[in-house]
């Protein structure tokens, strides 16, 4: 009887142990996806930052501005 209560608790464990390295792979690729997403997000944010930046540079070079008034 003890024997078989032994093995009913090993067996429970494997099984645990199993379910929890299961749920850990799956957070653990849930949050490589979403700080990759992220990464994504934030180098198309960065570029459009940059062409806005090269936008506003270019309006208010000194060139450019007296080619506008017509000097």
């Amino acid at each position: 009887m003890v024997s078989r209560l032994c093995f009913v608790l090993v067996v429970f464990f494997f099984a645990a142990t199993l379910i929890v390295a299961v749920h850990l792979r799956g957070a653990d690729r849930r949050a490589f996806y979403q700080i990759r997403a992220y990464r994504i997000e934030q180098g198309r944010l960065q570029q459009e930052l940059w062409q806005k930046q090269l936008r506003v540079e270019s309006l208010i070079n000194p060139a450019s501005i007296s080619r506008k008034l017509g000097g």
